[in-house]
């Protein structure tokens, strides 16, 4: 089925996005196809679940992988790369989430500014949404952004840490095994130019 021109309801995204073969997001009524992502992309996402299913075990929460959706909005579901439920609802549902505590997004260069802006933004709207993470497995940035007690996120950089300490499930998840398997960029040579 071709991609629809037109803007959509949630509802005939729905039904229009369960036929098709690849992933799709949606986001104001248009539609965004899911492009495939970078092997580094793919390693630490993975990482990141596994680590987080091994340390949620025992507790009433699940962490899923990019496959799964999370529905945001009236006018936005999005695949998380990674994200963590305890919600029974949630967890009783075989087609779209709306119950995250937690959200991991692996950034690549062409969806950065949209991670970081417009799906933030998005996010934000989650009531049950804790913690927001941002991880660049170019430059091994890791950026939590945590609610606070008034609502409001606030950046905790652990870019540089041993540790990416996760409040909102109470995990503790060594950056090691986050970036295991990914080369570290080579330092940039002082002398050279742009």
């Amino acid at each position: 089925m071709p991609l629809p021109q037109a803007k959509m309801s949630l509802q005939a995204f729905l039904d229009w996005e369960n036929q098709q073969p690849g992933r799709n997001e949606f986001y104001r009524g248009e539609v965004f196809a899911m492009v495939g992502a970078r092997r580094v992309h793919g390693i630490v996402a993975l990482n990141v679940a596994t680590a987080l299913k091994m340390r949620l075990q025992g507790k009433p929460c699940r962490a899923f992988i990019e496959s799964m959706k999370v529905r945001v909005a009236d006018d936005a579901v999005f695949y998380p790369d990674v994200f963590v439920t305890c919600d029974a609802r949630d967890l009783r549902t075989e087609m779209v989430f709306e119950h995250p505590v937690l959200i991991v997004e692996v950034l690549s260069a062409s969806t950065q500014a949209f991670d970081r802006g417009a799906k933030f933004a998005a996010y934000r709207g989650l009531t049950s949404l804790r913690e927001y993470v941002l991880i660049d497995p170019d430059t091994r940035g890791v950026e939590v952004f945590r609610r606070n007690e008034r609502g409001l996120f606030e950046l905790h950089d652990q870019s540089g840490t041993a540790v990416l300490a996760l409040a909102s499930v109470d995990a503790r998840i060594p950056m090691a095994e986050v970036f295991e398997g990914v080369e570290a960029a080579p330092a940039a040579d002082a002398g050279a130019a742009d």
